[in-house]
């Protein structure tokens, strides 16, 4: 009986902590104070689908928890090398960018897969219109050589990463500034500066004829947590650089709670009956880091990047018809994400 009570009251008081912390956080016109510059660094390296292995464990073992932490370490500390590209062939990260350029978790998470529901952390069976995008999808990045900028993805031509992808942790950048005014939320992106004011109200969403790469979004709070509804997508992005593709008719449902004085938790439900069989829940943190600044995201200058991949796509070409070596097959999207 003694060790029931104590489990119960261990269950209570996180809780409780929690409604403290959010009653004392409010703006100066009452509502929670989500406020803040946050990344989402520590949930670098959880997959977004669970391995199948876990089965319906959410969280690693303590063994497991150490070992992602060792890793982290020692890329932690190869990043610290004077001269960081000196052993870079090495890099079993395998990055594009130097290793200087990436972020890194402070304390990573002891999450097993950013999706939580289904039990089983992956995303669910698709409909027989979500198996034909998919596979679109999958025809693309087995293509060869880019004819035009069509066939790239959002990302690289700097237009758009959808409403989650900037949010999800990358290899860097994972940035998000909340802030808030009486009546709205704004809430900025770090990757491609994409920037959404909310209105915080009973207004509807705009004529099912408007669509946008960010969509429409509305919110309002229940108790302590900002619900952020979305509609009015174009259905040329997913849901971050996983293969998780979307339609038009998507709702996208994001629920942001204060935790503690450095953290608000992040949810994000997908519900799109034209590509998933159910809706599809995934978590995480966003943390505050001390010292982190949103900067100018400046994209590849000038789009500079993308005239120079097809320009070496055009001189891959030429040697080939030369009788040189031909190029791998790349492997890209089109309307998603790398």
């Amino acid at each position: 009986m003694k060790n029931a009570f104590a489990a119960v009251i261990g269950a209570v008081l996180p809780l409780v902590a929690v409604t403290a912390l959010s009653a004392a956080k409010k703006t100066p016109w009452g509502d929670p104070d989500l406020q803040g510059t946050y990344t989402t660094d520590n949930s670098i390296g959880v997959p977004l689908q669970r391995a199948e292995q876990f089965g319906t464990r959410a969280t690693l073992t303590d063994e497991e928890y150490a070992a992602r932490v060792s890793a982290n370490d020692v890329q932690v500390a190869k990043d610290k090398n004077p001269l960081p590209e000196s052993d870079f062939g090495e890099d079993s990260a395998a990055n594009n960018a130097p290793r200087h350029w990436l972020e890194r978790a402070a304390n990573p998470s002891h999450a097993t897969s950013l999706i939580v529901d289904p039990p089983n952390g992956r995303i669910p069976a698709l409909t027989p219109e979500g198996e034909k995008r998919a596979a679109a999808q999958r025809a693309e990045r087995r293509r060869g050589l880019p004819a035009s900028y069509k066939d790239f993805s959002n990302y690289d031509r700097c237009i758009s990463r959808g409403v989650a992808a900037s949010i999800l942790p990358a290899i860097y950048g994972n940035g998000t500034k909340i802030e808030q005014a009486p009546g709205y939320v704004v809430v900025q992106n770090e990757m491609i500066h994409e920037t959404r004011v909310i209105p915080l109200s009973s207004r509807p969403h705009v004529g099912a004829g408007v669509r946008s790469w960010m969509g429409d979004s509305r919110g309002h709070f229940e108790g302590d947590t900002l619900v952020i509804e979305t509609t009015n997508l174009n259905g040329r992005t997913g849901v971050g650089g996983f293969g998780a593709v979307q339609s038009a008719d998507a709702k996208l449902v994001e629920r942001l709670t204060r935790v503690d004085a450095q953290t608000v938790r992040y949810e994000l439900t997908v519900d799109d009956p034209t590509v998933y069989a159910r809706p599809w829940t995934l978590q995480l943190n966003l943390d505050a880091k001390s010292g982190y600044e949103i900067y100018e995201y400046a994209c590849h200058e000038g789009n500079y990047g993308l005239a120079n991949m097809l320009s070496a796509a055009r001189a891959q070409e030429r040697a080939e018809a030369a009788g040189g070596a031909p190029a791998p097959t790349r492997r890209r999207s089109v309307g998603g994400e790398e």
